[in-house]
């Protein structure tokens, strides 16, 4: 089948047989009928010359004429038909249609050419045969009047078709590329909003980051510290046993609402995430959200380490090298990680003796938690844990492009390392 152009404004196809719409198979049959009964009315003269019976010359014309509701499935039969029946002088309808919708269609252009020259030339030669028997009439007259009447049924459907047919593939690839357009809109609406659900949970995941590290750190040191009431009070010690204890189930308390929260904030439904650790924005934009002041930083290390003294715990600082300006995310880090290990230590390792590393080197600063084995003896305070400690420790070290290691030692303790990469 070979389409035109006239059926390809549609949604689809929802017309009879080869007809794209039902408005198209309408118009293909009224122009069947109207060119049916003009070749009839032809074929009567056409009998008469022929020496054919009337009817016989009118079922002819009836037939030749009904062949234009084909056009659209054949184009190039109809014009051939047009063709053939010039001589009898019938089918100017249908010759005028058929070479529109040829020149309309996708057939090739030497096609068309071929058909339109052979339509001229036939035109051509019938006219002027049929004109040059006129008396008065000269030779010149009649080969002018024959190319005028040539080309004007000829030429005109020709270019009408053509211009028509460009026009609506034109329209094609213009709806083509609009459709295209959107769904690369829909798409990129769809990535847009990925990235930020991504981003949303990524707010969450660093907010629950800082206010573990912030909070769990200072509440976990008060119920050590009443634990360590508990047990030492002298005076009136009924009293200060209760009121000791009931510190100490405040700050459970206190942690145990905490990790819910943080629960909360971290079970949101998580994307994929970016392929790449760069991608990960650095946390201390959000530190002063929390704190007040710049944040927390490695010259803070000290009285952080003596506040886990005053607690009861057997602490060893060694720094080694000159501190250099590194770069407040870095500070803030590498304080969250020596702050977290110390708050395990407290939970899971109470009586241990721990010793805190700290390494200048050029170009990185490196730390380093390790508790040795905690005794079988020793009352425990029951912190709660919510398993994020460590996890949040290597996202913050991955996410400045560091190492992070942790793990149990050949003693029995534990060791949490990280290194962390400077630009001067």
């Amino acid at each position: 089948m070979t389409s035109t152009g006239e059926e390809r404004g549609g949604a689809g196809r929802d017309g009879p047989w080869w007809w794209e719409r039902p408005r198209g198979a309408v118009l293909d049959v009224g122009l069947a009928a109207v060119s049916a009964v003009e070749c009839a009315v032809e074929g009567v003269p056409f009998a008469h010359e022929a020496g054919l019976p009337v009817p016989v010359g009118v079922l002819f014309g009836l037939l030749v004429g009904s062949t234009l509701v084909l056009r659209r499935r054949w184009p190039i039969a109809v014009v051939l038909i047009g063709i053939a029946v010039s001589p009898a002088a019938m089918g100017f309808l249908l010759g005028v249609v058929g070479l529109y919708t040829l020149a309309a269609c996708e057939v090739p252009r030497r096609i068309t050419a071929t058909l339109a020259s052979m339509s001229l030339v036939a035109t051509f030669v019938v006219m002027y045969v049929r004109t040059i028997g006129d008396q008065g009439a000269s030779r010149s007259l009649v080969i002018v009047l024959s190319v005028f009447v040539a080309v004007a049924l000829t030429v005109p459907p020709v270019l009408l078709g053509l211009y028509i047919g460009a026009r609506r593939r034109l329209m094609e690839s213009l709806q083509e590329r609009a459709d295209s357009l959107e769904r690369e809109l829909s798409l990129l609406a769809d990535r847009a909003e990925e990235r930020a659900e991504w981003a949303r949970t990524e707010e969450r995941t660093r907010i629950a980051r800082e206010m573990h590290d912030v909070v769990a750190h200072r509440v976990s040191l008060m119920v050590v510290h009443a634990a360590a009431l508990e047990a030492v009070a002298a005076k009136d010690p009924e009293r200060a046993a209760k009121n000791a204890a009931l510190v100490g189930d405040m700050g459970r308390q206190a942690l145990t609402e905490l990790r819910e929260m943080l629960g909360v904030l971290r079970a949101a439904e998580s994307p994929k995430r970016a392929p790449t650790a760069a991608a990960v924005v650095p946390v201390a934009a959000l530190v002063g959200s929390f704190e007040d002041g710049p944040g927390p930083s490695l010259g803070e290390l000290e009285a952080l380490v003596g506040q886990s003294r005053a607690a009861g715990m057997v602490v060893e600082l060694d720094v080694r090298g000159a501190g250099a300006g590194y770069p407040a995310e870095v500070e803030q880090t590498a304080y969250r990680v020596v702050q977290e290990a110390l708050t395990n230590c407290h939970k899971h390792a109470p009586g241990a003796r721990v010793v805190v590393r700290l390494a200048h080197r050029e170009g990185e600063v490196a730390m380093q938690v390790e508790n040795g084995p905690c005794g079988a003896d020793v009352d425990r305070p029951g912190l709660p844990s919510g398993g994020n400690g460590l996890v949040g420790m290597r996202e913050r070290v991955l996410g400045l492009g560091g190492v992070f290691v942790s793990g149990p030692t050949d003693e029995g303790g534990f060791k949490v390392s990280a290194v962390l990469p400077y630009t001067p």
